[in-house]
């Protein structure tokens, strides 16, 4: 199941950004909401999710789409436990989660997330979006996306050959961006699935 996009057309159009493509502009939504989720490490609007955390002897769990709401059911190594109390968003375990040597992996059945997407997030995907349909409307899905410097006087280019400083695309977080959105709603989770 697809989650809804972060921010919508309202939000766009709020923005300045011309939202008369409707197919690009809901692609471009989709894209950057995925992108800004994946950095975040969460869903951060609320939804019903299974996450496989990895465990290493540690008693408490932070969960991921915080506020948690509620859990359905845990599995440590596939195995169901029920010895488990939820305390402020962690899963607490008297007996720890698994030996401090030997990683364990904790399924987690829960709901949760924020019932209405913070202002600073929704800015950021329309952000993301704004760019992405400039980019689109000056043909810069067909061109080199590292383009760095541009002189017009005795023409001339420049182009960044760093491979850690080029973007794959043009909805991409910074890395600074990306560490800010994992610190403020992510955890150590492994893998999210949406339900």
């Amino acid at each position: 199941m697809a989650l809804p996009s972060l921010a919508g057309t309202a939000d766009l159009a709020a923005r300045g950004i011309d939202v008369t493509n409707t197919e690009r502009v809901a692609a471009f939504l989709a894209a950057a909401s995925s992108e800004v989720r994946s950095a975040a490490g969460s869903p951060i609007t609320r939804t019903d999710y299974t996450a496989d955390i990895p465990a290493i002897g540690q008693s408490e769990l932070t969960l991921p789409a915080q506020p948690i709401r509620s859990v359905a059911w845990v599995l440590l190594d596939g195995e169901p436990v029920t010895d488990w109390r939820l305390v402020n968003g962690s899963l607490w375990r008297q007996r720890g989660w698994g030996h401090p040597h030997c990683p364990r992996v904790v399924t987690v059945s829960a709901n949760g997330g924020l019932d209405e997407v913070p202002a600073d997030v929704v800015d950021l995907v329309c952000s993301l979006v704004g760019l992405a349909l400039a980019n689109a409307e000056d043909g810069g899905y067909s061109s080199r996306g590292d383009l760095t410097q541009l002189r017009i006087d005795d023409y001339s280019e420049g182009y960044n050959s760093s491979a850690s400083g080029r973007l794959a695309g043009v909805i991409e977080l910074p890395d600074a961006t990306r560490k800010r959105l994992r610190a403020r709603f992510g955890g150590s989770v492994a893998m999210v699935r949406f339900r």
